[in-house]
């Protein structure tokens, strides 16, 4: 069977790939996108029930395609994001190849590029652009047996409360997704107890701008990626119920219970670190920060919007904050169920090259590989903060296509170097 050929092959069929391939498209360079799945196939099932996007729809989209059907500030559900995606990718034309699983991909030796081999056959592509995104493969931490008398599974996994067994459940992880999770639950009546980690907590609106607005005029969402190993910032905030800002101390005030970080577990108790306080107390520091350089960013442009001193407004201390839970008796407590919202692990194993360090992450410089050719897109602080959201990926992506257009006008030049008779003495 012939070998198919292309110059860039997509793997990928998200946000990522669908930018990346509007971006080659309008280039004129010759592409496939490859998706496992289904286009966007995350945002239709590696979500629960009732997600909505965690930014307005005036901001959370590419720059090519508003949201018709949605006031501006709305926040758009799971299955409307969805939609978007391939109404996107339609409306470029995107070559996306949905059900096809690339297996491998090594380096071709003679001609260059790559042999890519897939579930449908295989390509020879001159370059690959990896836009699987940062979600790959849900990680629970190794702290429960799997024969613990509890149901446990990953936010990943979760859809709604009527999935979980009756009782209490516990939270593990107070990012957007375990904090939405938990506020959820417990506003479906049940008993919630929700383990708090590390975390930013900025506000979800502030003097009539919502907080994406705030990061933009302040510069933020252009701030540079950290050092390698210190991307990962915890970020709690949500759009759920027309948007708020997530306070744990306003949640312990409507019934849930707090915990410091789950560190361990042992004949039916669960046990936790002492860094309650010391958590709530960072990411009250990181939600007073934003408003005061807001504040005085209105003092130095002189825009007129109003005070809203209801946002420095403080909820009193729970007793869990005062007296923190130390340990949970899981059959006591009525606990019938754990959910890990506890992140993920890139996987790049099929991708078989140099370009990793020792713990499997990329090794790039803005998306460009160490190794020739090879394109990451989706990364998490890839190039900025702004990276992992819809609109920072497409402007990721139009920076991986110039590097394409610039090593494929190389690749092109077939002169040579000039010999320059040295000067007569």
């Amino acid at each position: 069977m012939p070998r198919e050929r292309t110059d860039t092959l997509i793997v990928g069929g998200g946000q990522a790939g669908i930018a990346m391939s509007e971006h080659l498209g309008r280039a004129g360079v010759p592409h496939i996108v490859i998706e496992k799945n289904r286009t966007a196939e995350a945002w239709r099932t590696g979500r629960w029930d009732n997600l909505v996007a965690n930014g307005p729809a005036w901001h959370d989209r590419f720059p090519g395609m508003a949201f018709d059907d949605c006031h501006p500030d709305a926040f758009v559900s799971k299955d409307r994001m969805a939609q978007y995606l391939v109404d996107y990718a339609a409306m470029i034309g995107a070559p996306i190849r949905e059900g096809v699983e690339v297996l491998s991909a090594a380096r071709l030796d003679g001609p260059g590029g790559f042999l890519v081999t897939t579930s449908d056959g295989q390509i020879e592509a001159q370059r690959i652009v990896a836009a699987t995104g940062a979600f790959q493969h849900p990680v629970i931490p190794p702290i429960l047996p799997e024969t613990a008398p509890v149901q446990h599974l990953h936010s990943f996994h979760y859809k709604s409360p009527d999935q979980l067994p009756d009782g209490a459940v516990m939270v593990v992880g107070a990012g957007s997704s375990g904090a939405q999770i938990a506020d959820e639950l417990n506003r479906a009546g049940r008993k919630v107890f929700l383990s708090v980690g590390p975390h930013d907590r900025p506000p979800r609106r502030y003097r009539g701008r919502d907080n994406v607005w705030w990061l933009g005029v302040l510069g933020l969402w252009d701030m540079a990626a950290p050092q390698p190993g210190t991307e990962h910032v915890t970020i709690s905030v949500s759009g759920a119920r027309g948007g708020q800002t997530m306070d744990f101390r306003r949640l312990t005030g409507e019934g849930v219970i707090l915990t410091g970080r789950t560190s361990g577990y042992a004949d039916g108790i669960l046990q936790f670190d002492d860094d309650l306080p010391r958590n709530i107390a960072a990411g009250d520091a990181n939600y007073t920060s934003v408003l005061d350089m807001a504040d005085a960013y209105v003092a130095r442009t002189g825009i007129d919007l109003p005070e809203d001193p209801a946002a420095r407004a403080v909820y009193p201390d729970p007793a869990c904050l005062t007296d923190p839970v130390r340990a949970l008796d899981l059959a006591a407590e009525g606990v019938s169920a754990i959910i890990w919202a506890t992140g993920f692990r890139q996987d790049f194993s099929w991708l078989k090259l140099d370009a990793f360090d020792a713990q499997g992450a990329p090794i790039h410089q803005r998306g460009s590989s160490v190794e020739p050719d090879v394109y990451f897109l989706g990364l998490p602080w890839q190039s900025r903060r702004g990276s992992s959201f819809l609109w920072g990926v497409w402007h990721d992506a139009r920076h991986i296509a110039d590097q394409i257009e610039i090593q494929r006008a190389y690749q092109r030049y077939e002169g040579e170097a000039a010999v320059v008779q040295p000067a007569a003495e």
